[in-house]
């Protein structure tokens, strides 16, 4: 498979390293505030879709919305769970036809995220549910992949394209879009899984991790965001994934929460989406000051930024509020997401440095 530039790595699992806290600290506050260095592992390109876009790309491609403005639009933002954000999420997709459409969504994101301090990203899109519309591979996997090509010329940032496969279509259908992306030699670095959890388990899609594992591919697959804790041991014992989308749900299960600090396994948190769907009723409420002090190898991340109201940056912003995060515990939350990254070790090295002042 291709990769983006700056952004490769080898099929091992990387076990991440920790900063120690002098190290973190040798930062001045300034630095950290500037903004923070940071990577972004858990992002859906077209949750980045920005009302102001949407209508853009409606009058572009002679499409009649069923909202009659912004406000009626941003009126719908209210989910009561993770289906009825899907619902939206998926209907708002249907401005997205050409290759150029694709590629000025994701530049759209990438100058967003350069503000927001990333300089790492890997972004996942979900092919199925683009095919399912009528649009072909083709269109959205090169409209996306043209603007990362150009990343870090263009915005200081290296990326990855993760092909994301949704859990409550059959493994069937996903094995044929994976089996159309190795034959086009897509440039994907990964794949993952997301979309409606609960009654979908990751064993359901066991041939389909095995498959790519053999052609090369990293994994990653979203579990314990609404499902229980058992979601996350299969999607790492069945599947084999080295990295766990969401997983607050492993604070439900001591257990698991041991494992996962003794095997540094990765969890890319998203707080302020966590809220949005109601995984917790508030950002007070959120488990990510336990499971930073429980040791586990936690990162922040913003999912789908356009829905739930805040872009990484504006993450980090309301943490450091709610919960007086420390400087120590936010440059080793930007820290963890650098290591838990699949780019190059080099990478890894050149954005620690940054991350520290060197």
């Amino acid at each position: 498979m291709n990769t983006f530039a700056d952004a490769t790595a080898a099929p091992e699992t990387i076990a991440p390293e920790e900063l120690t806290e002098e190290e973190l600290t040798e930062a001045q506050p300034a630095e950290v505030l500037r903004p923070l260095t940071v990577a972004e592992l858990h992002l859906h390109i077209e949750g980045t879709l920005e009302p102001e876009l949407i209508f853009e790309l409606a009058a572009r491609n002679g499409i009649t919305l069923p909202y009659a403005d912004l406000d009626e639009l941003r009126g719908r933002y209210e989910f009561t769970d993770l289906q009825s954000f899907l619902d939206l999420y998926y209907a708002n997709m249907a401005v997205l036809q050409t290759e150029q459409d694709f590629a000025d969504m994701t530049r759209a994101y990438l100058t967003r995220a350069a503000a927001a301090g990333v300089r790492h990203a890997e972004i996942m899109m979900d092919p199925q549910a683009h095919l399912s519309r009528g649009i072909p591979l083709e269109t959205c996997v090169n409209g996306v992949a043209s603007a990362l090509a150009t990343s870090v010329e263009d915005f200081g940032i290296s990326t990855l394209l993760i092909a994301a496969f949704l859990r409550d279509l059959s493994e069937e259908s996903a094995l044929e879009v994976l089996d159309a992306l190795l034959a086009m030699d897509a440039p994907i670095a990964a794949i993952g899984l997301d979309s409606a959890e609960v009654g979908n388990p990751p064993s359901k899609f066991e041939r389909l991790f095995a498959k790519a594992r053999a052609a090369g591919l990293r994994l990653t697959a979203h579990a314990g965001e609404e499902a229980p804790p058992s979601y996350i041991i299969e999607a790492l014992d069945i599947l084999g994934v080295e990295r766990i989308d969401h997983g607050i749900r492993c604070m439900d299960d001591p257990e698991l929460v041991e494992r996962l600090v003794d095997e540094r396994t990765p969890l890319t948190v998203c707080p302020l989406s966590n809220v949005r769907l109601r995984a917790v009723d508030t950002l007070a409420d959120h488990p990510l000051p336990a499971m930073l002090a429980a040791g586990l190898n936690v990162s922040v991340n913003s999912d789908d930024p356009a829905y739930f109201g805040g872009y990484v940056d504006e993450n980090f912003a309301q943490l450091r509020t709610v919960f007086e995060l420390s400087e120590f515990d936010v440059v080793r939350l930007a820290a963890h997401s650098i290591n838990s990254s699949f780019a190059s070790e080099e990478r890894k090295t050149e954005l620690l440095n940054e991350l520290n002042g060197v």
